[in-house]
Parts: structure tokens; sequence; C-alpha cells
């Protein structure tokens, strides 16, 4: 297959590998500002390729931050409720003791 590669589908993507653009025919010569340099377009080329690489690495990362994120605040909603229980538990028997002493008392009388 020697298919050339086209923008949306280039031969390859490795930018080292990539042939060079070359200037149109259709193009007058010199329409382009003289102090243009395309070494600055090569380094962003490749720092946009490592920047891309290296998004499915950093959305990893934010979903397992959130996860243990997820996990802390469950475990702490846990610990709340425990809380909350043995301080209703302690409410619930002193008020059976008060209610045990008013029974013995009215009894007595």
């Amino acid at each position: 297959m020697n298919a050339r590669g086209t923008i949306d589908r280039p031969l390859t993507h490795d930018p080292q590998k990539q042939a060079p653009m070359t200037p149109s025919t259709s193009e007058p010569t010199g329409s382009a500002l003289s102090d243009f340099t395309t070494t600055g377009a090569h380094e962003s080329r490749q720092n946009r390729t490592r920047e891309m690489q290296l998004i499915p690495e950093a959305l990893a990362r934010a979903h397992m931050q959130q996860q243990e994120q997820l996990r802390a605040a469950e475990t702490e909603r846990r610990a709340m409720r425990l809380m909350t229980a043995r301080r209703m538990q302690r409410r619930a028997e002193r008020a059976s003791l008060r209610a045990r002493r008013a029974l013995a008392m009215a009894v007595m009388q």
C-alpha cells in the first residue's frame, strides 16, 4: 500500500518521521512574515503530543483521588452515625433509669 497520508490520516503519528511541510506553488513567494520560523512549531507539536499522551494518566489519577475522597467521606459518615447512635442509646438508658426510679417511688408511697 503506497497511499500517501493525509492531514486527517497521516502515514505515521511520530512527528519526527512525518514529511516536512513544503510551500504551495499557488502561494506567492515572500507572502509569509520574514521572522516566522518553524523550529518552535516542531517543539510545540512534540509538547502537545507528550501532553496528549499524559491526559489518560491525569484522568486516572483524578479518578483515583475522587474515589479516595468518596471513601473518606463514607467512612466519616459511618463514624458520625455510630456516634449519634451511641449518644441516643445513652439518652435512652438514662430515660429508662428515670422511669424505673419514678415507678419505684410511686410503688413505695
